[in-house]
């Protein structure tokens, strides 16, 4: 094995590390509320969302508004969501543990997500850093997910190298698995999360998990066979 060889996990944020749903429900409704549009469900709002904050109120709202229309409301959910993203937010069960073993067994570990930047850093700040000091989120001139664009920079901030260290993408989404391919890393597909586990697996990702702990079986595994 090659001395400088790594081993490092590059986690998605919401619905894989960390239940957002609650408060991106809340957000949206209260936007649709206070413009008197018809409101939406949380299974809804569950399916809306992987591909940002403005993809998500774009799925929301009425298809037929003028782009000032959407404008305003967007800014509204911005303003509001930015203020009450940690009401219910909280990690999964078994989350914590699973990077104290990681960080235990010097894993390098890092965090991608379409979540605006200043929210990624906000909840990495408040439940993960002590484990995650490289948090990516959607920023002016980065390609969002499933563009590997956010995944690469994180490597470089890690110093991970694909040729040269064991990686691996987790998240639990299609967008996931389409950005672990965008990017050539392994898949970890969790069924704790925003997509139902009948559409992973018909995704054929790597790994499909349903417990935090397997993920650290499966790196211990692919660790021992180099």
């Amino acid at each position: 094995m090659n001395k400088n060889f790594k081993t490092g996990v590059i986690f998605d944020l919401d619905g894989t590390l960390l239940d957002t749903l609650e408060d991106l429900y809340e957000s949206v409704n209260y936007v649709l509320n206070k413009y008197h549009y018809p409101k939406r469900t949380k299974e809804e709002v569950r399916d809306f969302v992987g591909n940002g904050i403005k993809l998500l109120m774009k799925r929301a709202l009425p298809d037929n508004l003028s782009e000032e229309e959407f404008s305003e409301c967007f800014h509204l959910f911005e303003e509001y969501y930015a203020e009450n993203l940690q009401k219910h937010t909280q990690p999964y069960p078994g989350i914590l543990s699973l990077l104290d073993n990681l960080k235990a067994e010097n894993v390098v570990i890092g965090l991608v997500s379409n979540k605006f930047q200043e929210g990624v850093e906000s909840l990495n700040k408040m439940f993960f850093s002590d484990y995650i000091k490289v948090a990516i989120g959607n920023q002016e001139g980065l390609s969002p997910k499933p563009a590997p664009d956010s995944v690469n920079l994180a490597l470089k901030h890690l110093s991970l190298s694909k040729e040269r260290d064991l990686i691996f993408y987790i998240g639990d989404s299609d967008v996931d698995i389409k950005t672990a391919k965008a990017a050539r890393l392994p898949i970890i597909s969790v069924t704790w999360g925003f997509r139902r586990k009948e559409i992973l697996q018909e995704l054929k990702p790597d790994y499909l998990v349903d417990y935090p702990e397997v993920i650290l079986e499966i790196v211990r595994y692919e660790k021992n066979k180099i």
